[in-house]
């Protein structure tokens, strides 16, 4: 007796490996979970301790690295170049000049190695931006990567001055065109490939209207000019739309700005998230990686019994009995379809057929039923 043959097409789709890079490692890309970076900022208002409960704070709500910012006033702005132009953007709700500002958002040099062993003990990787060439030099014993903010991207010695330091660079690039971007990733690969290519807007107003300038798609342009980089985002909008949609895209870390309460005097609380917000987020974004998956299409283990309730299977429409010929209007197709049985789509092969045993009306027939 010939039985016929289900046919079967395995289909192996081959997933792109992404890149990565390894901080102190850690590695980020690839099929690794996505790493966030809690940007501490101004946020720590000149009070050590503060700053050592934000980083604390972030590390419980699932934060992978606390970041702060090293400069120094004069090295950062010009006294007279502010105080004689207009205020902008975020800004101009400042209520002390923007020197002032940056005097009083500072991190005391003296802060950084009690700030490290804070992320140590929390857990959590240690960064720091720093914004003037002496500021790398101290920091290059403290941090294991280096974030290069947006506000530096046509800065080229700096950019070289930190990649020389043979650690991984993370650049933003808000506030820039693609012309910015190529310089500044030529002027750091020309030193050091380990680069981490960072999408940013940098408006820092919390309006909902900044969605329509993220423009996460620039990830696409990111990945198809430079498929040997991560990438990820630096991000300021208010809640988690802008994340979730990068990681779906390929980012693989992700910045934001973190504070203990959003209503605290200061350059960057307003737009920054609080704990339970930020543990929100990445909460979320854990959802959204398993829902990714690696893009095969199969049978997945959770709908193995879906498969037998919700398919069809061919079944006697009366009483068949042996020896027949099967005819189109001895057959049915009913749920449910166990493993054995004989599918819809294979009636043709079926069809003019002999039954080799009674089929009773309602049972399915196994193709060691047809002769």
């Amino acid at each position: 007796m010939c039985l016929a043959k289900r046919s079967q097409v395995s289909i192996t789709i081959a997933i792109q490996n992404l890149p990565t890079i390894d901080i102190s490692g850690r590695k980020i890309g690839d099929n690794n979970p996505t790493y966030f970076i809690a940007d501490i900022a101004a946020n720590h208002d000149g009070s050590l301790d503060r700053a050592v409960e934000l980083i604390h704070l972030a590390a419980k709500a699932g934060a992978d690295a606390a970041k702060f910012q090293h400069f120094r006033a004069e090295h950062i702005v010009s006294r007279e170049g502010f105080d004689s132009g207009p205020q902008l953007s975020h800004q101009s709700k400042w209520k002390k000049s923007v020197f002032e500002v940056y005097q009083s958002a500072s991190v005391p040099w003296d802060w950084t190695e009690s700030l490290e062993k804070a992320c140590d003990d929390a857990g959590i990787h240690f960064f720091s931006s720093p914004y003037d060439m002496e500021a790398v030099d101290m920091l290059d014993a403290h941090v294991p990567a280096f974030k290069i903010g947006s506000g530096d991207i046509t800065w080229t010695a700096m950019l070289e001055h930190i990649a020389r330091k043979g650690k991984p660079v993370l650049l933003a690039t808000g506030a820039s065109d693609i012309g910015d971007v190529q310089r500044a990733v030529e002027a750091i690969v020309a030193i050091n490939r380990n680069l981490l290519l960072m999408q940013c807007n940098t408006n820092y107003t919390g309006s909902l209207e900044n969605f329509r300038f993220v423009k996460l798609n620039v990830l696409r342009t990111f990945a198809s000019m430079y498929p040997d980089f991560v990438l990820g985002l630096s991000d300021h909008t208010p809640g988690h739309a802008a994340v979730l949609g990068a990681i779906s895209l390929g980012a693989r870390a992700i910045e934001k700005h973190f504070t203990d309460d959003r209503k605290r005097e200061g350059p960057d609380h307003p737009f920054s998230l609080d704990p339970e917000a930020w543990r929100e987020m990445v909460d979320r974004s854990r959802e959204l990686e398993y829902a990714m998956g690696d893009g095969n299409k199969i049978v997945e283990p959770n709908e193995r019994d879906t498969v037998v309730i919700q398919r069809r299977s061919l079944r006697a429409a009366r009483d068949l009995k042996a020896g027949q010929t099967i005819s189109e209007s001895d057959l049915e197709a009913l749920r449910p379809a166990p493993r054995d049985a004989i599918f819809p789509f294979e009636i043709d092969r079926v069809i003019g057929r002999k039954i080799t045993r009674d089929i009773p009306k309602g049972e399915y027939p196994k193709w060691t039923d047809v002769g």
